[in-house]
């Protein structure tokens, strides 16, 4: 059995298959790129491959507070040794969207603490770690075959309010798991295009545009 790389190696790998042009080009996404290498995210995944699953490097990894090494933690944590106080420094270090949603997505949608952390984040005041609320949201709408329809409706109210927030960050992760949400099965739709109806004739802008932009995908409304 192999051993998993050290943190000074798996950055050294990192840092050999950075190119100035992925670095370059993580602007036009809206990603910072202050303390990334440029790494794409391809290669992280097959990188990660190689080495199988490591809590302890994965916690290492994170720690570095580098773009791609908070990448690879990702990859290649372990889900059941994620722990809901792990679950939140990580959420709590959340700058950018595409950590914040690769985390959700990768690992901490596959944990039990998942739905819960879905209530405890909605009414977060970071900006990142409220978008982890429904970047979660709508990664268990699309990875949690098993969970009842309640658990889903017992969320449209913090979408509602989710929608109130003007942070484009956020109101497009709202966005994203209502309209995740609606595609799960036709009960769950039209609890989404009903909300999404309502929110469409919001006084509040976000709430309206999100009303808007889920009706587009669920119902084929024009804008």
């Amino acid at each position: 059995m192999s051993r998993s790389p050290s943190v000074a190696e798996a950055m050294r790998w990192l840092e050999q298959h950075a190119t100035k042009k992925t670095r370059d080009g993580m602007a036009r996404f809206g990603i910072p790129s202050t303390n990334a290498l440029g790494v794409t995210v391809g290669d992280m995944r097959r990188y990660a491959k190689t080495i199988g699953k490591d809590h302890a490097l994965a916690e290492r990894l994170w720690k570095t507070g580098v773009y791609e090494a908070r990448f690879l933690a990702a990859f290649v944590d372990e889900q059941a040794a994620v722990t809901p106080a792990q679950m939140e420094k990580w959420a709590g270090d959340f700058d950018n969207w595409a950590v914040c949603d690769t985390v959700c997505f990768a690992l901490f949608d596959r944990t039990p603490h998942a739905w819960k952390k879905v209530h405890a984040w909605a009414g977060a005041r970071p900006e990142f770690k409220r978008r982890g609320a429904f970047a979660l949201l709508w990664a268990l709408s699309v990875h949690d075959k098993q969970a009842p329809d309640a658990l889903f409706l017992a969320c449209l109210p913090l979408i509602e309010a989710g929608a109130l927030d003007e942070r484009d960050y956020v109101k497009k992760g709202v966005d994203m798991a209502l309209r995740a949400m609606g595609k799960r099965n036709p009960t769950l739709r039209r609890a989404a295009i009903d909300l999404a109806t309502r929110m469409r004739d919001s006084n509040e802008g976000a709430q309206a545009w999100v009303g808007r932009s889920t009706l587009r995908e669920l119902a084929g409304a024009k804008a």
